[in-house]
Parts: C-alpha cells; structure tokens; sequence
C-alpha cells in the first residue's frame, strides 16, 4: 500500500488538566502521538504530516527525528478547518490519504491497511472507521434504508433518535486526496460549536453521489480517543497487554504480565524472562535467554544474551554476552560491559568500558573510566574523575587488583596485573605488576580505651554529687 497521513493534534486537550499538549502524554515511554505515527508508518504511508495548534513547540519537539512534517492550525476552528490548514502540503497529492487523531494510540497497522484497501477497491471518495463504543461524546453514524452510509452526526447535534445509535465514528478516516481538497472548502460551519466538521464530508459527498464506506474495526478499543488522565491508563493497560502477548507468543516468558511495561520499539530475543516490576522503554534489544527483574529498569540499551540483570537501571548501554548487573546497580549512559563483567551490588557505573570477566562487585563508583580485562575492583572502589571543571579517565590495566575502600584520583593509570592495597588514595600512575599503597602510619596506644572509660566514668560520678 502508498500512502500520506495526516494526523490532527491541534487539540488543548484541557480534560487532561496539564500544561502539557494531550497529545505528548507518554504511553509506554513514548508520546501518544508516536503510536498513531508508528502505525501510519507500518500500513505504508510514506510522507506523514501533523497538523499542531496548542503547544505546537511542544509536540514539535516531542517528535523531533520523528521523520514527519508539520501544519499549523493557529485558530482552532474544527477538524474539517484543520485538514485546510495542511492543504498546501498536499498541493499534489493524488492517492489515498489517511487522516488520523493524534490522541486515539490504540489504532493498528493492520486496520489502516484495511480501511485504504477498501476505500481503494471501492473507487470511493471516503472510507471511515467506525466501531461500536458506548461513548457518549462520539459522533453517530447514521445509514440509509440500504445500510449505506448516509452522514454522521456529532453528539451535540445529535436528535435523541440519532444519539440512540450504538455505531459510532472513530475519527479515523480514508480519502481519495484529489476528491477531498476538491471539495473541502465547501463545509459549512451551521452547528452548535459553530466549527467545520470533516465528517460533514459524509454528507457532501453522498449529495454528489460518490461513494463512501464504512469499515467496522475488529476491536472496538481501537477508536478510543484519549481525553482524561484516565483513559490515558485505559489506554497504557490495553497497549501494554498488547505488546506483552505478542512477545509472549514469540518465546518470552513474563511471571506476572500485568506488572512488566514494554515499550512499541524494543526487541526481545527467546526465552528471556521477565520477572514484575519490569519496565523496558525506548531502542532496547535484549538477547536470547536473559533474565530481567524484578524491579528494574532498562532504556535505550543493548543486552546480549545469557545476561542477568536484577533490580536496576540501565540507561543508554551496552552489554555484551553473559554480564551480570545488580542488584540496586545504576549503569548511566555510556556504559560499555564486555562479556563475562559484573556490576554487582550498590554499582554506579557512568561513560567507561568494562572489560571482559572484569568485576565491580559492590559499592563502587566507576566514571569516565576504562576497565582491563580480568580486573578486580574490591568493595568501596571509586575513581575520582572530576576536578570541579574537567573531567579525568581512569585506567585500571588487565588483570589488576584493587583492594576495598580506594581512591583512584584521575588522570591515573594502573598498570596490568598490579595490585593496590586497600584503603589507599592513588593519584600517581602505577606500573604492571606493582603494589601500590598509600596510608597514613597506624598508632597504637596500649590501654587508651581503658584509661579513657574510666574517666568518663569518674566525670559522670562527679555530675551526680
């Protein structure tokens, strides 16, 4: 299938109660509009324009490397008058085009497919999605005696008659481009909100005897519009169930599904196992046979396979095949784990490389550092990379062993296979195979803790007399 979509996200959206436009509310770690995006993308629509009105810069910038264009509807008069503001755009559109609501996210690829297929095959002006919905606030569709679509009616200006119809208009819409922009500027604005309705198109084009069908939508949640907080978790619940049942079909397994969040775009290798409290958002790929949770918390990363990652977060990351993480880990943007490496208990791990089999097992800062193969950092290990201005690299050679509670002071290099006592402060290089130690010289003073329990013991004697 070639086509254009055009999808309106003008709207204020003031049931949300938020300062932030309706349509950049994130559902599963990406904005509302990003699925009906996504799924005009995968139908085949190859050129995708928004029309934007209320926080334009928002939504513009919430969407930025999105691949679409924008319109601007600046007085917000309609959706007929919001496809006029994009017509320039348009100017030489021949074909199908898809005209979609940035705020109803839980359209498939698949359905829009279908209704271009079916608008195509019956050479008609207009295809509309319908379902049936018990939402007051949606437009009726109202058929002649042949069960043809005659019109739709908006709920406020629908008769009690016509607001007793169960078939509903979904806003979701197929046209011939040619024909609509033909005709789009003969809509009036004769209603109760005195704005120019595109499903007053019905209408027009029946009255000039071109076709338009409907197609019913196999599930009716496909036409739910997002307008309160709490259709935005109806909404997040129904794509979340949907995302994890098509994973779990391919291979994965989730001990609790209603308690693990995936987002549209990650990737799932098979026999990973996803424990609750799982969230896995943005460009994530994780490998064959992982386990993840519980409570963890993976975005824009790469996990290779075989790899455990328990109660943690892991942001913009790569981990290699067999890496352990956690738990209560924290590897920030920039991590690179070689295969075999471990970032174990209370690591926080930001910008380095983590060589292969090397360890940080617990309690340990790591920055802008590189990391040997093989090496050990014991327990209380930090490298101290900032100056208050610039920031240093520290690195740690293959092999090397760090002892518990040390300073690594930046820029340093440990050499490989050097050993470092612990409880030191390094802020000299340090060549392979060396010891290095650095302490302030022990005092010993015998019967101090004796002499000094006594004195206390007189003091608070005294204070009683």
């Amino acid at each position: 299938m070639s086509a254009a979509a055009l999808i309106l996200a003008a709207g204020q959206g003031t049931r949300m109660k938020s300062g932030l436009p309706k349509v950049a509310h994130h559902i599963l770690g990406v904005p509302m509009i990003a699925h009906v995006i996504d799924a005009a993308r995968s139908a085949g629509a190859a050129r995708i324009v928004v029309v934007t009105g209320h926080g334009a810069e928002a939504v513009e910038s919430a969407l930025a490397g999105a691949g679409v264009e924008f319109a601007l509807q600046a007085e917000r008069l309609g959706t007929g008058h919001a496809v006029m503001c994009a017509e320039s755009a348009f100017a030489d559109a021949d074909g199908s085009l898809l005209v979609l609501s940035g705020d109803a996210p839980l359209v498939t690829a698949e359905t829009l497919s279908r209704l271009v297929a079916e608008r195509e095959a019956a050479a008609a002006a207009m295809a509309v999605l319908t379902a049936v919905i018990p939402d007051p606030m949606l437009g009726r569709v109202v058929r002649d005696a042949d069960g043809r679509v005659d019109r739709i009616v908006e709920a406020k200006d629908a008769t009690p008659e016509e607001a007793s119809i169960t078939e509903v208009n979904t806003g979701t819409y197929c046209f011939d481009a040619r024909v609509l922009f033909e005709h789009l500027h003969r809509l009036g604005n004769d209603n109760a909100q005195s704005e120019y309705y595109l499903t007053d198109m019905v209408a027009l084009f029946r009255a000039e005897r071109l076709p338009v069908v409907a197609v019913m939508a196999d599930d009716p949640a496909e036409g739910m519009g997002i307008n309160t907080r709490i259709q935005l978790a109806e909404a997040t619940r129904a794509l979340q169930r949907r995302i994890n049942e098509r994973h779990m079909l391919s291979g994965v397994t989730m001990t609790d599904p209603d308690l693990v969040w995936i987002g549209p775009h990650v990737t799932l290798g098979r026999d990973v196992v996803l424990e609750p409290m799982t969230f896995l958002f943005g460009a994530t790929a994780i490998g064959d046979r992982c386990v993840i949770g519980p409570d963890t918390r993976i975005t824009d990363s790469t996990v290779g396979s075989d790899c455990i990652v328990d109660s943690s977060v892991v942001e913009g990351s790569s981990l290699a095949e067999r890496v352990t993480v956690g738990p209560r880990a924290y590897l920030r943007p920039g991590v690179r784990m070689e295969e075999g490496s471990k970032a174990g208990a209370s690591v926080e791990i930001k910008t380095s490389t983590i060589g292969a089999a090397a360890k940080i097992p617990h309690l340990s800062y790591i920055g802008d550092a590189e990391i040997g193969a093989g090496a050990n950092l014991g327990a209380g290990t930090i490298t101290c990379n900032y100056d208050g201005v610039h920031k240093h690299r520290t690195i740690v050679g293959d092999g090397a062993f760090v002892g518990s509670d040390t300073m690594l002071v930046a820029p340093v290099e440990i050499g490989g296979g050097a050993v470092i006592g612990a409880g030191s402060t390094i802020s000299h290089n340090v060549p392979p195979a060396a010891l290095a130690i650095e302490r302030s010289e022990q005092r010993v003073i015998e019967g101090w803790a004796a002499r000094r329990r006594e004195a206390r013991r007189r003091e608070a004697w005294q204070d009683d007399e």
